[in-house]
């Protein structure tokens, strides 16, 4: 069996993330024993649409290395994945923009912003973090009855970061009662994950799963998200 997954981003080799993603496939691939091929898809390639373009894949992955070169195209193919229940992960840049395009188009908060992007905005619900974690490791609670929680088959996560900007706590109120779910936080009480209720595969993270690979490990999120986009 053989499925096919989109890497969404603008890819850079020298992006660490970059590196570990094809490694981290190649791994939870092994393990349910199916066979995987990759495509990176540059964010301006959905300015025009998603759907030509993703209607063939199984799988989405919205990759780290944000601002992308396209912020439409970035939430364009986030909400065909979501509206069309395609395996969606998204990882540091793609979690902060599955949040946006919710907010956006499911929660009609067309002002809703990345405020590395737009540093007036009127509703920053992507705001710089009290403290910036560039290659950092930081401990996460995941939270019960969570379907993170229920993949990773823990209740506590120690995961690595390289972000400077994340979810603001100010809003996370905005999805108490939504099918997309805050399902993780850090002790501090940031929101470290969210995840879609109504759908076969939606979680993003704002930690690098990926980055078990480098390391020759499995992550269980990440086979959870081949899993499912293989549908077995």
């Amino acid at each position: 069996m053989t499925i096919r997954i989109a890497l969404v981003g603008d890819y850079n080799p020298a992006v660490t993330a970059h590196q570990a993603i094809p490694k981290a496939i190649e791994i939870a691939a092994a393990e349910i024993g199916i066979s995987v091929e990759y495509d990176w898809i540059a964010t301006p390639s959905f300015d025009g649409g998603a759907a030509l373009i993703l209607s063939g894949y199984d799988g989405m992955w919205c990759v780290p290395a944000s601002p992308y070169e396209s912020l439409e195209g970035a939430l364009a193919a986030i909400r065909f994945a979501r509206e069309n229940d395609i395996a969606f992960l998204g990882t540091c840049g793609g979690y902060q923009h599955a949040i946006l395009e919710y907010a956006r188009n499911v929660l009609g908060l067309a002002n809703a912003a990345n405020a590395e992007i737009d540093p007036d905005a009127e509703l920053p619900l992507i705001a710089p973090l009290t403290c910036a974690l560039i290659d950092q490791d930081g401990e996460i609670d995941l939270a019960a009855g969570s379907l993170i929680r229920a993949h990773c088959g823990s209740d506590h996560l120690i995961e690595t970061y390289r972000c400077s900007y994340g979810f603001n706590r100010d809003y996370a109120g905005l999805l108490d009662g939504q099918a997309l779910q805050i399902g993780a936080w850090d002790a501090d009480g940031d929101p470290r994950a969210v995840e879609l209720h109504n759908h076969r595969f939606f979680i993003g993270t704002a930690f690098q799963p990926e980055r078990s690979a480098l390391r020759g490990e499995n992550h269980p999120l990440i086979t959870a998200f081949i899993r499912a986009a293989s549908g077995k």
